[in-house]
């Protein structure tokens, strides 16, 4: 359970941040980057939602991702240590439910026959938007993974990849099952 009793505590005021496990990190710190980067997609996501009136399968799933992108951020907050006790941790029962996720949505579309431009509705302009910002965590957290001292579990990966693909769907979704993409036409403007 979490308790926010006070919002500022000034213990990062000498441009520190405390891990979950309560280790010191400079705000700068790559695992911190990560979990920052994650929590940025979900904020972007929580715009989209804003732009759901009637898409009510779609918002329902959305909330579950922003619940599961909370627990990616507690996952990556407190790096896996032998010998420590096990903390919360993103699932590979996570990562099917977003690849079932994915099909259900992906059902309802016409094959591609071009690559699609952010834009459209709000709502898919603004996953495009999340789909890119989760493409940058998921960079930052796969650099974080290649690092011998900082483990990343597979699921909190395979997630973030995933979850790119989801946006892309959703984006499709949102743009009236794929009608209202807006397609790129190669050397258009030459």
């Amino acid at each position: 359970m979490v308790v926010l009793n006070r919002i500022y505590t000034k213990t990062g005021d000498d441009g520190s941040t405390a891990l979950g496990s309560g280790e010191r990190r400079p705000k700068f710190d790559l695992r911190v980057t990560a979990y920052g980067t994650v929590d940025e997609t979900n904020a972007a996501i929580g715009v989209v939602r804003l732009h759901l009136k009637d898409a009510v399968e779609l918002d329902a799933m959305l909330g579950r991702i922003q619940n599961d992108l909370f627990d990616l951020g507690a996952d990556l907050a407190v790096p896996e240590r032998q010998g420590k006790a096990e903390r919360l941790r993103l699932l590979a029962s996570q990562v099917e439910r977003l690849e079932r996720e994915i099909d259900q949505l992906n059902e309802k579309l016409a094959a591609l026959t071009s690559f699609v431009l952010p834009g459209g509705t709000a709502a898919a302009a603004h996953l495009h938007l999340a789909r890119t910002i989760c493409r940058r965590a998921e960079r930052v957290v796969v650099e974080l993974a290649a690092r011998p001292d900082e483990p990343v579990g597979a699921a909190a990966i395979q997630y973030l990849n995933r979850l790119s693909d989801f946006l892309f769907v959703a984006s499709r979704t949102a743009n009236n099952n794929g009608a209202g993409d807006v397609l790129w036409v190669p050397g258009q403007n030459r």
